[in-house]
């Protein structure tokens, strides 16, 4: 990825749509930056008709296998001049290629959907054309197509209504003129929606339209609640980003406050005009209309384009048949997709290795955002369990033999750089930022870094210029470091007191870098007593393998809390007693640190009952003193209660199965020990009603009590007896909401419960008439932990309702499957499984099936009993694919097996 050769200036374009061909007219126009001859355009799986140079046809070489379309000029074109390069094309729409034009879901009775998908290259499946981020460009599109869609979609404002054809054909206009796109924010669809407005008004006055465009049968009461949603986000975005956020914080306050009166009718516009006078706000909406279209086949959940985002249809909408998880997703997924109109659109990364600056900036933004709904811990909380998950958790990724840095320096397809890497990893490098920096400057660095490159293109070099330029720090090592190297600090800290001197030592060593690449990072650490106050506290920033810190004057604490809030991106290991964890998991003030507390007591409950031993009584207790602390569930929730099914131990680390059985041996313990009161805490819970404040802080509210009463019934779900059993099924039959009924299902197929397959057949009944709940449904069944889940599965797979084309299943069944590992992987059924759908998936969607092959990045770490025949499904995989046809799935498995160097020798039978 260099410099252009061309400037891209405009594209005007003609899009004929019929139902199994579209019909492309286009009109080029460039600016030569050099002598030119000739030039090199994007074509992929296009039927050429006519090219023309300034109206001339001109001969052309379309090289098909390597999707270029070299246009002769017939003479030199002098550096300076403008051309304007006119094609004539045919695309033809793909049931299972989400990239380009393909068909989406179709209502009944309606012509079919179509829509495009174009991160990162597919654009050039429409059209011949720069298909680079570079190439950014103003846009006039029209279409043509059949008049019995209600919808006609690009990017752009409306030059007219639809005019009616002859022929049963309709025509419109869009004008995307205000801000240059780049090429994969293009899109274009032709389809049958509801379509529901609601007006946004910025605090000055200033207007325009949001459009929810979802299926036609839908309860228009949900999508004007999910209309409201996203009109709170986006005045969230303008009140309390940009530089002077935390300036105006407080009159930020008030302002969205007014603004919610006058939506009322109140006659507030005086009080709000008085409050912004002289107030610098975030970005602002450019274009008259912004629409949300749901997309049911995608491999991601949205996808910004520039005034047309696409979000998968079932977390467009609170649907009565959404889960908890997926509600925050929704509230998450508004506020990201339309960030990106800022960066992403407005301000665009060079390249795709600046994917991450793209989405890592959006993702920071969306998280502020869901800390302000959710609460702050509540979020902190949430993203540090999305690290330290076991299967799909960002450190089991980046340990992955298969895992790419931040920024790699290659990859073989552009999807291979959406992973959790990218919306995980990347923010957090982000976050380091802004820790070392302080907000205010941070805020003001990234409002410098949006200012400086408006309409244009930037690299990282040039974001963390902005940084450097705001904060005075040098930042470019801490960056190389972070973006260009995989893994994560492993931080091992020794500790120690003076009595003497008082003074409180803190020695690092850190440990997973490359040679001469060291992390740099921000650590912050207190020191406290007895009560959880603290006595000293500070960041320390850490730039050497070694380095020593020293609280000065101190008194002797009672614990130390390392790496408060999660301060660097690793993992901190050092002595500590189980007293002084006990003591930290109830009085520390930081929520990360209360859990990585707890974390480190179920880690070693888990070593101890796996080695043959029992659960601790003292362990027991806490469970359930913090289960039963309501003001702390109110707060975060029970994910301070997570306990994964792994540990750190390397011993056992891949034992899957047996930390199952671990995990819900702990779980039994409690529910043993404290089951009468579990009983009333699930009955409390479950009466709890929320009806003050807004729709989403009272939607946040019941969540988190959702969450107590659910973890009660899991809890009491371990027993595994009839009394359970009733409990757990009478939940199922009258939950009045999808969560409820979710886990009720998921804790009886689960249990021994004799009629638990009659439940499965009627819950899939229900869930196949709902999209929604078929994904949950589909869930539930893949991380299955019974001795029958394969089996179960392979009755799913017969069913009329699943469609192996469509991603969210693919996704919901084969990927959830793959990270149930002590099934996928530790049985032969399991791997029959995989090989069998890996093969046949990799030929529908490389995406999803390259997320099915993570699960194989630590096959030299598993079993030696499992490690060749884990190596012998890749290799069966792998004779049967190509390089060519599948190249991300063939060279994944190659990085694989080549980072399994004693699998690939047990394979071959030379070690044992």
């Amino acid at each position: 990825f260099g410099d252009l050769c061309v400037k891209v200036l405009h594209m005007e374009m003609h899009f004929d749509v019929f139902y199994d061909h579209t019909i492309v007219k286009s009109d080029l126009h460039v600016r030569c930056l050099q002598d030119l001859e000739d030039l090199n355009l994007n074509a992929k799986n296009l039927e050429i008709s006519e090219v023309m140079v300034d109206g001339q046809k001109a001969k052309y070489d379309y090289r098909e296998k390597d999707f270029i379309l070299k246009v002769e000029f017939g003479k030199k074109v002098l550096k300076g001049k403008k051309i304007v390069i006119h094609t004539e094309t045919i695309c033809r729409p793909t049931k299972h290629i989400l990239e380009g034009l393909y068909y989406d879901e179709t209502p009944d009775g309606c012509p079919p959907t179509q829509i495009t998908q174009c991160q990162q290259w597919g654009f050039q499946r429409l059209v011949p054309c720069i298909d680079d981020m570079m190439a950014k460009c103003t846009y006039r599109t029209t279409i043509v197509a059949n008049k019995k869609y209600t919808n006609l979609l690009s990017n752009g404002d409306p030059t007219s209504k639809i005019e009616k054809l002859s022929g049963g054909r309709a025509k419109i206009t869009y004008a995307n003129v205000i801000t240059p796109m780049a090429t994969y924010l293009f899109f274009l669809g032709v389809g049958t929606y509801a379509t529901l407005r609601k007006e946004f008004i910025y605090p000055n006055g200033d207007s325009f339209w949001l459009e929810l465009l979802v299926w036609k049968d839908s309860d228009k009461k949900i999508a004007m609640k999910a209309l409201d949603v996203l009109h709170d986000a986006i005045m969230w975005i303008h009140l309390f980003t940009g530089e002077d956020k935390y300036k105006n914080w407080k009159k930020s306050l008030q302002i969205q406050n007014l603004c919610e009166r006058r939506a009322r009718g109140e006659k507030v516009q005086p009080q709000i005009d008085r409050l912004c006078r002289g107030m610098k706000f975030g970005y602002k909406y450019t274009g008259k209309v912004y629409r949300e279209i749901a997309m049911q086949n995608s491999d991601f959940g949205g996808m910004e384009n520039v005034g047309n985002t696409t979000i998968t249809a079932n977390r467009i909408m609170p649907y009565p048949d959404m889960t908890d998880g997926s509600f925050e997703y929704m509230v998450r997924v508004k506020v990201h997709e339309f960030y990106h109109n800022l960066n992403g659109s407005e301000v665009t990364g060079r390249s795709p290795f600046e994917i991450w600056l793209n989405e890592a900036v959006t993702v920071f933004i969306e998280q502020e955002y869901h800390e302000f709904l959710f609460g702050e811990e509540y979020c902190r909380l949430d993203s540090v369990l999305s690290f330290l998950a076991p299967a799909s958790g960002t450190f089991a990724g980046d340990d992955n033999v298969a895992s790419m840095p931040i920024e790699p320096d290659g990859f073989n397809d552009t999807n291979e750089l959406i992973t959790g890497v990218t919306y995980v990893k990347a923010p957090e490098f982000v976050k380091m930022i802004e820790t070392l920096l302080g907000k205010e400057k941070f805020v003001k660095g990234l409002a410098l870094y949006h200012r400086r490159y408006k309409h244009g293109n930037a690299s990282r070099a040039q974001w963390i210029e902005a940084m450097e330029k705001v904060s005075g720090k040098n930042l470019q090592r801490m960056a190389q470091t972070w973006l260009k190297q995989a893994s994560y600090p492993k931080i091992f800290a020794k500790l120690s007191y003076d009595e003497k001197a008082k003074q409180y030592m803190i020695s690092l060593e850190q440990k997973g870098f490359k040679k001469g690449m060291h992390w740099e990072f921000p650590f912050s650490v207190a020191i406290c007593d007895r009560n959880g106050k603290v006595i000293a506290s500070e960041t320390f920033v850490v730039s050497k393998p070694k380095e020593t810190f020293v609280f000065a004057n101190v008194r002797k604490p009672a614990f130390v809390s390392l790496n408060r809030n999660y301060s660097a991106f690793g993992k901190v290991f050092y002595d500590v007693s189980d007293e002084d964890l006990y003591l930290q998991v109830r009085k520390d003030s930081d929520m990360v640190n209360r859990y990585m507390a707890f974390y480190n007591l179920s880690e070693r409950e888990k070593l101890k009952i796996i080695e043959g031993g029992h659960v601790s009584e003292s362990f027991v207790d806490l469970y359930f003193e913090i289960l039963s602390d309501e003001k702390l569930m109110e707060k975060v929730g029970t994910e301070i209660l997570t306990i994964f099914e792994q540990v750190e131990d390397s011993r056992f680390a891949h034992e899957y199965q047996k930390l199952y059985d671990c995990v819900k041996s702990i779980g039994k313990a409690v529910a043993e020990k404290y089951g009468e009161k579990l009983l009333k805490m699930y009955k409390k819970y479950s009466s709890v009603k929320f009806k003050e404040g807004q729709y989403v802080q009272k939607e946040a509210r019941a969540i988190k009590a959702r969450q107590v009463k659910n973890a009660a019934l899991a809890l009491l779900a371990k027993l595994d007896n009839k009394k359970a059993w009733k409990l757990i099924k009478k939940q199922y039959k009258k939950a009045k909401c999808a969560t409820d009924r979710i886990v009720a299902f998921s804790l009886y197929i689960n249990s021994t419960a004799p009629d638990k397959m009659k439940v499965l057949q009627h819950y899939q009944k229900m869930a196949s008439k709902n999209l929604v709940s078929w994904e949950s449904f589909l869930s539930v069944v893949a991380g299955n932990s019974s001795d029958d889940c394969v089996e179960v599965m392979q009755k799913v797979l017969k069913s009329e309702s699943f469609r192996i084309e469509q991603a969210n299943d693919q996704r919901a069944l084969f990927g959830r499957f793959s990270m149930n590992r002590k099934k996928s992987l530790l049985t032969a059924k399991g791997r029959a499984f995989m090989k069998a759908k890996i093969l046949q998936l990799a030929k529908i969607n490389e995406y999803n099936t390259g997320y099915m092959l993570k699960v194989f990045g630590n096959i030299d770490q598993i079993g030696i009993e499992h490690q060749a025949a884990l190596v012998g499904v890749l290799m069966d995989v792998k004779k049967k694919l190509s390089a060519d046809k599948t190249p991300s799935v063939y060279n994944t498995i190659e990085r694989i097996l080549k980072g399994s160097p004693k699998g690939m020798k047990r394979w071959k039978g030379g070690l044992k």
